[in-house]
């Protein structure tokens, strides 16, 4: 099969769904399917490179003479449709969040062509579910003949509500290898409890929020309990975050920035606990990797994690600041309850792995070939 993947950002940008994006593209080479990526990334700054190879997987770079370095495209719907059609492919797989105007520009051109098409929501929709709704009333989106689908299901439930109830949107979560997280425990240092998170220090993820919540957490400790911190990750908060650190005297905090995954993997056969404050967390993989290593996790409830945190048997689920803080807590004070949460992690791993995520794609693009199982010349 010869699947088109398109995203507004790919590598050499890193984030979430660039990786992801890129991940799946491999692990579906690997099945035997032919699977290259149409992006408006460029290859570096002003590069105008169109084509390309990373990690084995074809690239298009549909790029344009901008006066900035952005992943846009003033006609992204004839371009993305001309690499397409040039290339046969069978299924094309848009991969979005809430602003992908690459991606969602082009959406309308391939379904006008009837090429078989899978959305894929990467992000949750908050606030912008309003204006997602005002576009169904506009154009129809609900209508189209593609297969819709979201990275977990607290993505997927605003895009139903912003089609109005109308189309039935389905779960393809992002996946990792589980086994190459899977590590032995460091020894542990008597009387000392070390919380890991791993994130972009940006608003969206709560970084700050996770410093206030590990002050309570220390305040309320009995005297032979030790607290240690280390908040992997780089980005426009980490002055606010040092700012913060040095004022209320919590030099027990680590800020490392960002840590590969060789270190992430040292860091957890370290840690005793994972912390993941974000609210707008579509899924988690960073969360997942520490599930998969065996690590207690302490996330809020409503979103993403929920895909591979069950509230008291993969960690802890808050629904507030508050309870979040209450939560991790009662983690790091009840060595038993993390050693329980712990054994049942390192036993059995997450259902989440690629080769699930390659069989629920391969599913969603047989239905969207169904849907317009003829191509018009």
């Amino acid at each position: 099969m010869r699947i088109a993947h398109v995203s507004d950002c790919y590598l050499p940008r890193l984030g979430g769904i660039e990786t992801q994006v890129h991940g799946l593209a491999r692990r579906q080479r690997l099945a035997g399917h032919d699977a290259q990526v149409i992006t408006a990334t460029p290859l570096a700054r002003h590069d105008r490179t169109r084509d390309d190879v990373v990690e084995g997987v074809p690239v298009h770079r549909v790029t344009a003479d901008l006066p900035y370095e952005l992943p846009l495209h003033p006609r992204p719907g004839r371009e993305v449709l001309r690499v397409v059609e040039t290339g046969g492919f069978d299924v094309v797989h848009l991969h979005v969040g809430v602003l992908a105007q690459f991606a969602q520009g082009a959406a309308q051109a391939l379904v006008r062509a009837r090429v078989p098409l899978v959305v894929t929501v990467h992000s949750l929709w908050g606030p912008a579910t309003g204006f997602f709704r005002l576009a169904d009333v506009l154009v129809r989106w609900g209508d189209w003949p593609a297969v819709l689908t979201a990275v977990s299901e607290a993505a997927a439930r605003p895009v139903r509500a912003a089609a109005r109830g109308r189309v039935e949107v389905g779960v393809i979560p992002n996946g990792i290898e589980p086994g190459d997280w899977r590590i032995e425990p460091a020894p542990r240092q008597p009387g000392v409890v070390l919380v890991a998170a791993a994130m972009r220090l940006a608003p969206r993820k709560r970084p700050l929020p996770l410093l206030e919540a590990l002050r309570e957490v220390r305040v309320g400790l009995p005297p032979q309990l030790s607290l240690r911190a280390v908040v992997a990750g780089e980005g426009p908060q980490r002055r606010a975050m040092e700012r913060y650190r040095d004022r209320h005297g919590l030099g027990w905090v680590e800020l490392p920035g960002r840590l590969g995954s060789a270190e992430l993997r040292d860091l957890y056969a370290r840690a005793d606990v994972f912390a993941a404050p974000a609210v707008l967390e579509a899924f988690g993989i960073a969360t997942l990797e520490a599930r998969a290593a065996g690590l207690p996790v302490v996330a809020r409830a409503g979103t993403g994690v929920e895909e591979f945190v069950t509230d008291g048997v993969e960690g802890l689920l808050a629904s507030s600041d508050g309870t979040f803080a209450a939560a991790l807590h009662r983690l790091v004070a009840d060595p038993v309850l993390r050693a329980r949460i712990a054994a049942h992690n390192r036993r059995v791993p997450p259902g989440v792995g690629w080769d699930e995520v390659v069989r629920r794609t391969l599913d969603a693009y047989g239905r969207a070939a169904r849907l317009v199982p003829v191509r018009a010349p």
